[in-house]
């Protein structure tokens, strides 16, 4: 049963610091995604080139070319990533337990404009090490925050709109990762940029804007810096549930507490098997458009430019599973939440057998269309949607109040731990002689067998799980 607790709003320092009693959509809600669509675009458009920049554009101190293999790049891409997923528990421990979401959202932002400002200022290793760090950690930090500031504007009164509002989070994160998708690559490209601006690119020349690497990560670092000022419009408008001081290190390690790790854990371990896929989308797959015939649709892309394919898909496929999927399959099944990732698990294997196959073709001396890979995207963009956006919503109701931002970086650590397992792999499987232990094709069947694996066991884990809900201002649900 669930028993309503009457939710009244607190003011304090001129802040809002419970929900207010209401049926209506938060004020908050259009600062937190437009901060959202500007910040993805800055974080898309810098991660979109990361690869390309680190095997054809990188330099050592005195200007010469010092590029990275393929292998050392998608090494340090998916280090990276599981960097910037693992920094959330950082995060939410001083979201939670000192500063509070706001202002730890705030000052974090600013670490990660001076990470855009390293990357587009150096363009050596010692920039590209000094910028990712300092990436990883603000954005890390921040992310865990972000989530659980949506779900904390929501009171029992209007707890029924959290669905939609994490729908258009998720959407405004893939308007600003498809803008960025296609953008940053032109800008990093000389002949794309002249061909893409024309007459418009001589006069960006002529004012000393020049296409490379420090003009290709200095606009999502702009981007970054416009996030942060939107997010800071918004103080006023927001609920800034305050911080937990030291109940919160009592409660993170109560009976409760573990009792909703050891609940999620497992889930969360089966979920990682879905981005160790999903975000070589960042790096072997850019690689594996190197080699593929790159004029589709009466266009030459740039292989680093597929990428926008998945935030465009996004765009079409959330409306779509939610008015249209979603109530369909409910007609035929129960779509709890467990369900619905269970489903976007098993879909993320056609997805990459299809980049397999891809590979395959080009091992055999064929050049295929990146329209296949388009396909790809498609089909692992609706996992996507089924998996990511599913999860951010299910952790979110699965943690306990004062735990919201500590239960989301557990999830995220998800995300890292699939990137790391990416990244030890690309690692181990280089030989002295530089042969590969999986070549080719093998490579892309290695992790869609991982997949299928732990799509399996991911249906023994959610069978045995209890759901058991928290919303602010809420007695428990279960």
């Amino acid at each position: 049963m669930t028993e309503a607790a009457g939710t009244v709003a607190v003011k304090s320092s001129g802040y809002l610091t419970s929900p207010p009693p209401t049926d209506k959509m938060p004020g908050g809600i259009p600062y937190i995604v437009g901060n959202e669509a500007a910040e993805r675009f800055s974080f898309y458009g810098m991660r979109t080139i990361l690869t390309v920049f680190m095997t054809k554009y990188l330099v050592d101190s005195s200007g010469a070319l010092a590029t990275m293999s393929d292998e050392d790049a998608k090494f340090w891409v998916h280090t990276f990533i599981v960097a910037g997923y693992t920094f959330p528990l950082l995060g939410a421990i001083v979201s939670d337990w000192l500063f509070g979401k706001y202002p730890t959202i705030l000052v974090l932002s600013i670490v990660y404009c001076l990470g855009h400002l390293a990357l587009a200022l150096d363009e050596t290793r010692v920039g590209l090490v000094t910028g990712l760090v300092l990436i990883s950690l603000g954005m890390g930090a921040i992310k865990p925050c972000v989530s659980a500031h949506v779900g904390d504007q929501f009171g029992p009164g209007n707890k029924h709109l959290m669905s939609k509002v994490f729908g258009w989070f998720y959407l405004s994160i893939n308007l600003g990762a498809f803008a960025s998708s296609l953008l940053t690559p032109i800008l990093l490209d000389k002949q794309q940029f002249h061909d893409t601006f024309g007459s418009f690119a001589d006069t960006l020349t002529s004012l000393g804007v020049h296409p490379g690497p420090s003009l290709a990560f200095g606009v999502p670092g702009v981007l970054m810096a416009l996030a942060t000022f939107v997010f800071w419009l918004g103080r006023n408008r927001f609920v800034h549930i305050p911080p937990k001081g030291e109940s919160f290190i009592k409660e993170a390690f109560s009976a409760e507490s573990w009792g909703v790790l050891k609940r999620l854990t497992p889930i969360y371990i089966c979920v990682a098997a879905f981005w160790c896929l999903f975000d070589q989308t960042a790096s072997a797959w850019v690689l594996q458009a190197e080699d593929m015939n790159k004029n589709w649709l009466g266009t030459e892309w740039l292989p680093s430019q597929l990428q926008a394919a998945n935030p465009l898909f996004i765009l079409i496929l959330v409306p779509l599973f939610s008015y249209v999927v979603y109530p369909a399959l409910g007609n035929l099944v129960a779509l709890t939440p467990l369900r619905k990732v269970g489903i976007g698990m098993f879909l993320t294997v056609p997805a990459f057998a299809i980049s397999a196959l891809i590979q395959t073709s080009i091992d055999g001396g064929g050049l295929p269309s990146i329209g296949w890979q388009v396909l790809a995207y498609a089909v692992l963009t609706a996992a996507e949607v089924m998996v990511s956006i599913t999860c951010l919503e299910f952790s979110y109701t699965q943690a306990p109040n004062s735990l919201k931002s500590f239960i989301m970086s557990i999830f995220l650590l998800s995300v890292a731990l699939g990137n790391e397992f990416t990244a030890v792999v690309n690692l181990f499987i280089q030989n002295e002689d530089g042969t590969l232990l999986l070549e080719g094709a093998s490579y892309y069947w290695f992790f869609t067998a991982v997949m299928l694996v732990a799509a399996v066991a991911f249906v023994f884990v959610a069978v045995r799980y209890r759901e058991r809900s928290y919303i602010q201002g809420e007695m428990e649900t279960t």
